[in-house]
């Protein structure tokens, strides 16, 4: 189990690496992470490679007995390059030049940038291929963070515009087809006659703007091809990795895709960020975590764990004493089998002097220096189970297409599709049930419950998925706006919503609406929820049941005739259709149902307690996690505030 810290050796006087890779193996470190920020160190001008200050931090690591994870420096360039070509820089959609300063500031789209990155990375992998101690590759840094994801430069357009040729075969009469261009009089002669979907009057044409998050996705996705193929042809063996950052269904970027070229996904956690008073939920924080374990459905590495407060411009809330090792737990509970904390030591210089590390700028162990030791000493005493697999009967499925049509038309001002998602994830997160956040196109044959969430965009393929998984005894939960729009963004013309899906749902949409308020209207519970009542909001469609029974009904004057929960059953399965965003209770109490339904162990604990089974073919434990500021009883056991107990059990 690799337990280790990011260090940045280049960022001190080299008199200092021998005392910090001492202390690095004091706190029960055994692997650092470097290098993936120094590109102007290793070429301080074109062509001139020159890595012997990494050799020498790598010769002083491997004498020691730790193991290293060496970064592509590709996410900031050097000086001298931007110098020298000022036009490898990002373009915002005013026309105005990303400057050199700050990280991810190049275009994806320029050529003459990616050839200096194969260069380098080239150059790096030739000159370690026979160093068995770097244990893994990772490709460049969050790809696609901070607003990198989208960049508005004549290169992108010119790359876009050969995108689109390729995709309609030179055909521009059939994108004009596709994307409707009759309306507006949009009608395209060629291909170069495109714009890109930047600022305009009203809005873009919707296919436009899905196939412009696929471009971006897509450039993003080959910049980490490129990187991962040279690494391997020169270094077979090596073990590709990237570190992925929060909030990745909300790019236009798929990382889901960017996984596919590389051998472990890694994420950087952050439960709280500089300028934000309290840390996200619990819930939140597992939400990231099950996502980037289900970027390839395994076990993952956290290549950056806070200890202090982090900010850039800002300082962030300071964890409480033990939450930050309390969120160690967690991390390696759900999955995590490798755990680095970001930074060995807080920065006295460069934008990140706010983001506190193992040690702050006084370079004293410290409480947070002891908490990262403990927390070491005990995730190696559990590393058997730590490192074993998990097994999941609840999946949330998301679609790539479907979040960015979601995103560029919400169709509500209170819609937000990863809000939404965590939502639906929390009653099951609040029971203990386990839950994948998988793409969809994952293979679902092994889960028992299957979670669309606003799955607006839907196809003849998705659908049969749904109703395969069904007809094997699967239960599907359907959400509001599920299959109203096909893979080209657009509405069907002749077809029921849920198109396609409509005898599977037992019910079809007659109206919907959007709402401005999370709690607009009441619900009142029919046939087997009868007597119940709660409040819904957001949006809403108007259903009207074929086959489905009705579990909830609107209560306003006008719609008191439509359904607004429905259960169908299908051949031995079950779908469950959700009409609008229920409030906390309600929901709960069909997950409940569902999850008596599939037969799935749910675990009863206090509020803010986290339990997690975890285990291999011989042994078993519970990771039972207070994120609570004050002591909880659970289990005839007092968990002081932010602890975690670990009760391990022989199978």
């Amino acid at each position: 189990m690799l337990l280790g810290v990011d260090y940045y050796p280049e960022q001190w006087e080299k008199l200092m690496a021998d005392g910090d890779l001492d202390r690095i193996c004091e706190l029960g470190c055994n692997v650092i992470r470097i290098g993936e920020f120094a590109w102007h160190r290793m070429e301080k001008s074109e062509g001139e490679y020159d890595f012997s200050y990494f050799d020498d931090i790598i010769a002083k690591a491997k004498a020691r007995g730790l193991k290293v994870i060496f970064g592509t420096p590709t996410a900031t360039p050097p000086a001298w390059l931007v110098h020298k070509h000022p036009d490898v820089l990002q373009e915002e959609q005013d026309g105005g030049k990303r400057v050199f300063g700050g990280r991810h500031t190049f275009c994806f789209s320029s050529e003459v940038y990616i050839e200096y990155c194969k260069k380098i990375v080239r150059a790096l992998a030739s000159h370690y291929k026979n160093e068995p101690d770097i244990i893994a590759w990772q490709i460049d840094n969050e790809l696609g963070h901070e607003g990198s994801d989208v960049c508005w430069c004549e290169k992108c357009k010119n790359k876009f515009d050969a995108f689109l040729a390729k995709k309609y075969e030179g055909n521009i009469d059939r994108l004009n087809n596709v994307y409707g261009t009759a309306f507006w009089s949009q009608e395209y002669n060629s291909f170069e006659e495109i714009p890109l979907p930047s600022n305009t009057i009203t809005t873009h044409n919707p296919s436009l703007r899905l196939d412009f998050e696929r471009f971006c996705s897509k450039n993003i996705e080959d910049f980490l091809r490129v990187q991962a193929e040279i690494i391997k042809e020169i270094i077979p063996d090596a073990v590709v990795i990237h570190d992925f950052p929060g909030g990745g269904l909300d790019k236009s970027v798929d990382y889901s895709s960017l996984s596919k070229h590389i051998d472990k996904a890694a994420y950087n956690n952050y439960p709280v960020w500089g300028g934000q008073m309290t840390p996200i939920p619990p819930h939140e924080i597992a939400f990231g975590l099950d996502y980037i374990r289900g970027l390839k459905g395994e076990n993952f590495l956290i290549t950056e764990a806070i200890m202090g407060a982090q900010g850039h411009n800002y300082m962030g809330f300071l964890p409480r004493p033990r939450q930050a090792q309390m969120w160690s737990y967690q991390g390696v509970a759900r999955g995590a089998d490798g755990l680095m904390y970001f930074r060995y030591r807080e920065g006295t210089k460069g934008a990140e002097q706010f983001c506190y590390g193992i040690l702050d700028s006084s370079n004293v162990p410290k409480r947070k220096f002891f908490e990262a030791k403990e927390f070491f000493e005990t995730a190696k005493k559990y590393e058997d189970i730590l490192e074993s697999p998990i097994k999941s009967d609840v999946a949330l499925v998301y679609d790539f297409d479907s979040l960015a049509s979601m995103r560029l038309q919400p169709q509500s001002i209170l819609f937000d599709s990863q809000s939404e998602m965590k939502k639906l994830y929390k009653p099951f997160y609040d029971k203990n049930v386990m839950t994948d956040i998988i793409p969809s196109d994952r293979d679902w044959s092994g889960y028992k419950v299957v979670v669309l969430s606003s799955l607006t965009v839907c196809d003849k393929a998705m659908a049969d998925k749904i109703k395969t998984f069904l007809e094997n005894g699967g239960i599907v939960i359907m959400t509001y706006r599920t299959a109203v729009k096909d893979r080209d963004n657009n509405l069907t013309l002749g077809k029921l919503i849920p198109v396609d899906l409509d005898e599977l749902a037992g019910c079809y949409v007659e109206e919907c609406e959007c709402v401005d308020k999370h709690d607009s209207f009441v619900l009142q519970g029919v046939g087997e929820k009868a007597g119940k009542t709660g409040r819904a909001g957001v949006f809403r469609d108007m259903l009207v049941p074929s086959t489905a029974e009705t579990l909830y009904k609107y209560q306003d004057e006008f719609y008191q005739e439509y359904s607004a929960v429905l259960k169908n059953k299908v051949s031995r399965g079950c779908v469950y259709y959700i009409g609008t965003s229920l409030e906390e209770s309600l929901l709960s109490d069909i997950v409940d149902d569902i999850i008596k339904d599939a037969k799935i162990l749910k675990i009863f604990s206090p509020e803010g307690v986290e339990v997690v089974k975890r285990g291999n073919e011989k042994y078993g434990a519970y990771f039972i996690i207070n994120h609570n500021s004050k002591a909880v009883e659970y289990d005839k056991m007092t968990l002081k505030p932010f602890e975690c107990r670990i009760e391990k059990y022989k199978i």
